[in-house]
């Protein structure tokens, strides 16, 4: 499932909700590290897209594949979309489902919380429990979150030529600040 059918399905939850509150990516990245053997690869995207209601603690998050930048060449980025992560068949990574804990969004406060959901990527979803960071307070909602993904779990090949060049774990760190929805 594409992002805006993802927004379109839990803007229909939402709009269920008539005293729903909802937050928006004001600024967001996505950062990723390969440590291999014989090579470092790390690439990050600025066009993080995504969305939580607090009321339901459910939430959304997108990014374009094609987007992250920084390889180590311009080759390494053309392989990334061409041969791994197949970005015209799969154009975006997501993640989607709900906050397992209760907490007051209206109290100012850092929380440490556990994402529950769907994480897709390559095609391939993953039902997911993330540990993450809320920071919240001055009218905005602040997220960290740091994990692993593991290749084989979505159907990314890596050719024997070159596993010592692409680790079989990628650490992937999340960022965003979030907003107040304006309708």
């Amino acid at each position: 499932m594409n992002f805006t059918w993802t927004i379109a399905l839990i803007g229909l939850t939402f709009g269920q909700l008539p005293d729903a509150k909802l937050y928006e990516v004001n600024e967001g990245s996505v950062y990723f590290r390969s440590y291999a053997p014989l090579e470092l690869i790390e690439a990050s995207s600025t066009e993080l897209k995504g969305l939580i209601n607090t009321e339901e603690r459910t939430f959304a998050f997108s990014v374009p594949m094609s987007s992250f930048e920084g390889f180590n060449s311009p080759l390494q980025r053309v392989h990334f979309n061409e041969n791994y992560m197949e970005s015209k068949q799969y154009p975006n990574a997501t993640f989607s489902g709900k906050i397992i804990e209760n907490i007051d969004f209206t109290k100012d406060g850092l929380y440490t919380v556990r994402a529950k959901g769907q994480l897709n990527v390559h095609g391939i979803k993953r039902e997911r429990i993330i540990r993450s960071e809320l920071q919240v307070g001055e009218g905005q909602i602040e997220v960290r979150a740091d994990f692993t993904v593991l290749l084989a779990e979505h159907d990314i090949s890596i050719p024997k030529i070159v596993h010592q060049k692409i680790a079989e774990e990628i650490a992937v760190e999340i960022r965003a600040v979030f907003l107040p929805k304006t309708p």
